[in-house]
């Protein structure tokens, strides 16, 4: 972990109370707050594969390596 800056993020009553909720004893809010980020992270990567999944144009490497003019060695 990094230097620990003193910021404050103003939030509602009701946020408050849901973090909260979601920190395990002896958690720190800000190792709750990292752990959030990559979760959310992670979801958005995932859901950006599900749509290239979805609608993309799949090619072979080598072919793409080909087509770019890329050297390209498996």
């Amino acid at each position: 972990m990094g230097e620990v800056a003193s910021k404050r993020i103003p939030v509602t009553e009701e946020i408050w109370e849901s973090l909260s909720d979601l920190k395990r004893p002896g958690q720190t809010y800000d190792a709750l707050l990292a752990e959030m980020i990559a979760l959310k992270q992670e979801h958005d990567f995932l859901t950006h594969m599900e749509e290239i999944a979805k609608n993309g144009k799949f090619v072979r490497l080598d072919e793409a390596a080909k087509e770019l003019n890329i050297p390209y060695e498996e």
